[in-house]
């Protein structure tokens, strides 16, 4: 009975151990075992990325030694052995990895506090399959783009199980915005905010990763929205995607403005910045109004990780208002993410959906290419200089063909 044995190396021959067709062993009368390596392209090749850029044995990827909220003080590039997929996993060639105000909080040990470093980071990535498990391979082959939404996209290579993944029509950093981004702001309003046509809302951060897909699905609602933001370039972009008053808070009072412009109040509130925002959208809130907190990024990069908040009479302001504040934090809400990531793909391809992306262009050292980059791309965010999504291209070095 013959047996095969698949090497996990792309670069190696698969060895295949089966009874020869020689002579008989003179001295024991069995016949010896014949053992050759043969290179079976038409069965190898669906699992590991032979014909493509073969698979180094090395990679880079970045990983938490150190828990703290100073990215760049927890975070360090490290050289490993590329990993292998399991029976029921990809092996994923990472293009592009986004940047999320929640890294570091990842990198802080908020989210789960048994968890201890070291640990791998980043959430979300995108790429082509190089290499998969026999399972795995029901569903997808090598050279599909996925999207997954899960630890360790600061790698060149990510190993995702295959019930994770997201197959994506190419490998473009649109498709990536939507994956967290995206997801919190379709699933936080459809969900908590019970939008009804006619109703006014805010976004704060409105010009942001995620508050650009808020700003477009509360206009789709049939909603007035307000969007807050920094500049006047990013106010000019609210209004390109359906903001009806964008307010730069560098040159307008913000609670002054809610004030004097909407007496009545807001009727939902997506918000993201948490401090003296929060407060000014605690006032503003009409009577039920909803307030969504998707996050306080404001408080971060303190030891906290919590800004200051004057809340001792919020009671009372929730109670003569019958108005209402609401969490959202995205793992909580799995089961809509199918349909929402499905949706939002079809409004994109349909020219529907804006996904603004900014891949550094515009700042000092340049744009945000390779994994060491990443740590210019969070301090980039956290300035508040970022117009839409922040993408780093992972952009792995090339190999030889060679094997």
């Amino acid at each position: 009975m013959s047996s095969l044995r698949l090497v996990r190396n792309g670069r190696r021959a698969i060895s295949v151990l089966g009874g020869g067709r020689g002579g008989t062993d003179a001295l024991s009368g069995v016949r010896p075992v014949a053992r050759r390596f043969i290179i079976d392209m038409s069965y190898s090749a669906h699992f590991m990325d032979f014909t493509g850029s073969s698979i180094p044995s090395s990679m880079k990827k970045l990983v938490v030694n150190k828990l703290s909220p100073n990215f760049r003080e927890a975070v360090s590039a490290q050289t490993v052995a590329v990993p292998t997929p399991g029976d029921a996993d990809l092996l994923v060639r990472n293009r592009f990895a986004g940047i999320n105000a929640s890294d570091i909080n990842y990198s802080a040990g908020r989210y789960d506090p048994s968890v201890k470093p070291p640990f791998d980071a980043g959430f979300e990535g995108i790429g082509e399959v190089v290499g998969l498990g026999l399972s795995a391979s029901a569903r997808y082959t090598v050279g599909d783009a996925v999207a997954y939404f899960g630890s360790g996209a600061f790698a060149e290579y990510t190993v995702v199980p295959a019930k994770e993944s997201v197959p994506v029509p190419a490998v473009r950093p649109e498709f990536l915005t939507l994956l967290v981004s995206g997801a919190t702001a379709y699933i936080a309003l459809k969900r908590l905010g019970d939008l009804a046509k006619g109703e006014t809302v805010l976004v704060t951060a409105a010009a942001g990763g995620t508050g650009q897909f808020a700003v477009q699905f509360a206009k789709r609602a049939g909603c007035h929205v307000i969007g807050t933001c920094s500049s006047d370039e990013k106010a000019g972009f609210l209004k390109s995607i359906g903001c009806d008053r964008p307010i730069n808070y560098t040159t307008e009072d913000l609670a002054k403005t809610l004030r004097k412009e909407y007496p009545q109040g807001v009727d939902v509130v997506y918000e993201s910045v948490g401090g003296s925002v929060l407060e000014a959208a605690v006032n503003s809130l009409a009577i039920k109004g909803r307030l969504i907190v998707i996050g306080f990024i404001s408080g971060y990069q303190t030891a906290s990780g919590i800004p200051a908040f004057k809340g001792a009479t919020l009671p009372v302001k929730l109670l003569q208002k019958s108005a209402s504040i609401r969490g959202f934090f995205l793992p909580h809400f799995v089961s809509d993410y199918r349909e929402a990531l499905g949706s939002m793909m079809q409004m994109f391809a349909k020219g529907k959906l804006v996904c603004e992306v900014d891949h550094g262009d515009l700042a000092q050292e340049g744009r945000f290419v390779g994994l060491e980059s990443v740590f210019r791309a969070v301090d980039y965010m956290y300035a508040g200089k970022n117009l839409g999504k922040v993408v780093v291209e992972v952009a792995p070095p090339p190999v030889s063909n060679k094997l």
